[in-house]
């Protein structure tokens, strides 16, 4: 049977009325498991009302009362953290433990979040002049939206509205329409922690419903997780629309084995790392950079064998290393690139085109996949996969590996295996990456730090959750003060001074 999936707007229900929907399918299976509502302008518009006439009263609620209906949340999200990953591994096809780890790495923002009695402070300073008092206050934005991906239908949500609520803000989420149930289920469970009605709601749809977030000015902010061409768009028409703007793109990310590197423990990493959730995640490792042909050929040894005991089954089966891939169309888009690298001359070692699980045969399948001997100027290296493809390319030196890295125009994720505190020093501190990672190969902060990437990986002055979330979700006002003392001055025409 078929679901009907809706809208969640002031705190409830609502169904779709614009006609148009989309096709949910169960990867596993490739059949239609659900359909969502795409919405139209007008759907938009009346999230956009509720959650403006319900903001002030929410930012007028003092930020520790704020907190403890998060922590709430937090509860409630754990409590039924079995039935919301199964939900999700559903629809998404990543494994259940996959899903929990999604799950639990959003919950942790929000968890961080709920310090925004702190984190929302301003500051102060007596006597900046002759008897004047200068305070700042940190306040919300209003009503900001997030528009998030389908590779972590939980985890990217909860890192864009758990601090947008904690700083006092009204929130509309646009989840991804392809895995949108996890999404719709969060906002119940925000409901029943306490949030009012209309301060967190869920609109589903495709580019109609994000062009109306981006041109409404009710909006005053907007965070974005995606590729990298719609990240360059959304940021731009944001801008243009004068809302501040948080979008992060696509990655090619690299992981340099140096020689003194333990193999062993570098090939787990890149088996993990690249293979797992299907390769579907902006941080997994594409690219493994050994350097030197002794060291390149004893990894690529390694990875072979790892790979021939890979498990690819269903999401539901707790053997499984990884599911499917979330579409028809990803499994045609990833088997074409592997068409090309072979037909480009990269050694193919691993070919997971044709993959099939029985008993899933009509699944959205691709095998791990593994190229030897790729060069910078292959479509396998140049694009982002989002695959479960692995390509290895081989570097003469250190030097070398520190620029491949480097000279890549993404800039999210990077990594280096090595027993040498020299080198990887001087690798953390000269490339051209945000997030690094030393004998760790998907180096995702922690919660009170922040997550972003560079280059082309990244728009906008300030990172994903952290201190910048809340720096991203507020504005700053500033009030000088002084007290009539009884003795007037007379008026001046002079700039003032600070002292």
């Amino acid at each position: 049977m078929v679901r009907e999936l809706s809208h969640y707007v002031g705190g409830r229900h609502a169904e779709g009325r614009s006609g148009r929907f989309g096709d949910v399918f169960d990867p596993c299976t490739g059949r239609v498991q659900a359909r969502v509502p795409l919405a139209g302008r007008d759907e938009v518009q009346e999230a956009i009302a509720a959650a403006a006439h319900a903001q002030p009263a929410w930012a007028a609620m003092n930020p520790q009362r704020r907190a403890r209906i998060l922590l709430k949340f937090v509860d409630l999200v754990n409590s039924q953290m079995d039935e919301l990953a199964r939900l999700l591994s559903s629809e998404h096809g990543k494994t259940v433990a996959d899903s929990k780890g999604d799950i639990q790495r959003g919950l942790e923002v929000v968890e961080f979040a709920a310090g925004a009695p702190h984190l929302v402070k301003g500051e102060f300073s007596t006597d900046a002049g002759a008897g004047i008092d200068i305070h700042s206050l940190r306040q919300p934005l209003g009503v900001v939206a997030g528009i998030t991906p389908f590779n972590f239908p939980a985890m990217i949500p909860l890192w864009k509205s758990g601090p947008a609520l904690a700083a006092g803000n009204a929130f509309i989420l646009k989840p991804s329409e392809r895995d949108p149930s996890v999404p719709l289920r969060l906002a119940e469970l925000y409901s029943e922690a306490g949030v009012p009605d209309g301060v967190f709601s869920v609109v589903n749809g495709d580019n109609e419903a994000v062009d109306a977030i981006l041109e409404d000015p009710r909006i005053k902010a907007v965070g974005f997780v995606g590729s990298t061409p719609i990240a360059q768009y959304i940021y731009a028409t944001a801008a243009a629309h004068g809302k501040r703007a948080q979008c992060f793109g696509g990655a090619k990310n690299h992981m340099v084995v140096m020689p003194d590197a333990d193999l062993d423990q570098a090939a787990d990493a890149l088996i993990g790392s690249g293979y797992g959730s299907a390769g579907e995640r902006c941080m997994a490792i594409s690219v493994a950079v050994p350097v030197g042909r002794e060291t390149a050929d004893r990894l690529v040894e390694k990875l072979q064998e790892r790979i021939k005991d890979l498990r690819v089954g269903s999401s539901m089966a707790p053997d499984s290393d990884f599911g499917p891939v979330v579409s028809a169309a990803a499994k045609e888009r990833i088997e074409g690139y592997i068409r090309s690298g072979v037909d480009d001359g990269a050694t193919l070692l691993a070919d997971g085109r044709g993959f099939t699980v029985e008993g899933y045969e009509d699944g959205f399948w691709v095998g791990p996949t593994l190229f030897d001997n790729v060069t910078p100027d292959m479509a396998v290296y140049r694009d982002e996969i989002f695959g479960p493809v692995l390509s290895v390319v081989r570097a003469s030196g250190y030097e070398e590996a520190l620029r491949l890295c480097t000279d890549n125009p993404y800039g999210n994720g990077v990594a280096i295996f090595t027993r040498d505190g020299d080198a990887a020093r001087d690798f953390a501190t000269r490339v051209d990456v945000g997030m690094v990672g030393i004998n760790v190969p998907i180096p995702v902060p922690l919660a009170y730090y922040t997550f972003g990437g560079w280059k082309a990986s990244g728009f906008g002055d300030l990172n994903q959750h952290g201190a910048d979330a809340f720096r991203f979700y507020t504005k700053t006002k500033t009030v000088t003060t002084r007290w009539p003392s009884g003795i007037r001055q007379g008026s001046s025409f002079v700039m003032p001074e600070g002292s």
